[in-house]
């Protein structure tokens, strides 16, 4: 946990723990398949630059956003590397698509029509993934419509049509009916695809999901997310491969009190001393990130053992029942989750008392807590 002056709750993250979740992905898929790494929503809450830099050196052939603000900031960060816009560009953001040399989703011939427009006007060429809906319902060409997309895009001066990809709905049971259904799906759109005279370069249906569970989708790319970050998408995908948390989220006693016997602690009283014990106060709250459905229920880490939250998470402030560490005081660091010595708590148990996934728990840390790039974690 870094020290310095000011507020001291921070997100530690590790570039170490990124690098090797990469080697990861790519071990599992062997070296006939590109790792395209999801770097979306500020790097699932890590960072995007710095997730984007140790992905990178770890052999990822580029990365994967969802919004073309996202691919600029990696653009404005000095990233050359392929940047793809998986949720497509909105009206009025061809221009940037162009200016910032970034792949783009396409769904409609009217979204190819605007960015080949935008292409010609700079005399560039913008790459485009066709992106086909095989059952997610969210975005996505129809199977009965890709043969005439694919011909009206490979048609249009300014744009390269490179690539086609879907997304599973069932992202943590890609064994599933449904899923093998999307699969065969987008192997029929694959097709309807070439018989449009179009042959992709690249070829990505897998999820972290289906990196580690599903070979027959791994195509020639896999768009990993979740999993770089150090979290399987379910438990019963773990034992599949080495995963390592690459945030600790920490910070330092406020205060510490003693209270009698039957005193009440936070709003509504919710809590109540059932003993004389010790109360620590930490500067962390729902406006963080910290989850109001931790109340009663989580845990953090103090001196390397497990301590209760007591009373209701507030919007700056968390309470902890310490009676069972009498020796702390304000100062005290505290790992609100990740490692401390050798104990851990995951973003999956957070998430699990807060009646959530991993992901919400990941990407609701708040702007307001510095993202801190480390190697690896001290103890």
């Amino acid at each position: 946990m870094q020290d310095g002056e000011g507020r001291p709750t921070v997100a530690e993250v590790s570039r170490a723990a990124l690098r090797h979740n990469l080697r990861e992905v790519r071990r599992v898929v062997g070296a006939g398949v590109g790792v395209l790494a999801v770097v979306k929503a500020d790097g699932y809450g890590h960072g995007a630059v710095g997730a984007a830099r140790a992905f990178l050196e770890a052999g990822a052939v580029g990365l994967g956003v969802s919004l073309v603000s996202e691919g600029r900031a990696l653009r404005a960060a000095g990233i050359t590397a392929p940047v793809v816009v998986l949720g497509g560009a909105f009206p009025g953001e061809e221009a940037n698509v162009v200016a910032h040399d970034l792949a783009v989703s396409v769904w409609s011939s009217e979204g190819g029509v605007r960015l080949a427009a935008a292409a010609r006007a700079a005399g560039r060429t913008v790459d485009v993934h066709v992106k086909v809906n095989t059952g997610m319902t969210r975005l996505g060409v129809e199977l009965d419509g890709v043969r005439a997309l694919g011909a009206a895009l490979a048609a249009m001066p300014g744009l390269r049509v490179t690539g086609i990809f879907s997304h599973f709905a069932s992202a943590d049971a890609v064994d599933t009916q449904s899923a093998i259904a999307q699969r065969e799906r987008f192997e029929a759109a694959v097709r309807e695809l070439r018989a449009a005279g179009v042959e992709p370069t690249h070829v990505h249906l897998a999820n972290s999901a289906a990196v580690l569970s599903t070979p027959a989708a791994h195509g020639t790319l896999v768009r990993p997310g979740l999993m770089l970050y150090g979290y399987a998408p379910a438990p019963h995908l773990a034992a599949h491969v080495d995963l390592r948390p690459a945030m600790r989220l920490a910070t330092r006693m406020a205060q510490v009190r003693s209270v009698p016997y039957a005193t009440p602690v936070g709003y509504g009283g919710t809590w109540t001393a059932a003993r004389p014990s010790r109360i620590a106060t930490l500067p962390l709250g729902y406006a963080d990130g910290y989850h109001r459905r931790a109340s009663n229920r989580g845990q953090m880490l103090v001196r390397g053992r497990r301590v209760d939250v007591a009373g209701r998470v507030c919007m700056d402030h968390v309470m902890l029942d310490v009676t069972e560490e009498p020796e702390v005081t304000a100062g005290e660091p505290v790992v609100v989750f990740g490692r401390q010595g050798e104990a851990t708590i995951g973003a999956d148990e957070v998430a699990a008392w807060c009646d959530t996934i991993a992901y919400e728990v990941l990407t609701s840390i708040g702007k307001r807590v510095p993202r801190i790039t480390v190697e690896d974690f001290d103890g």
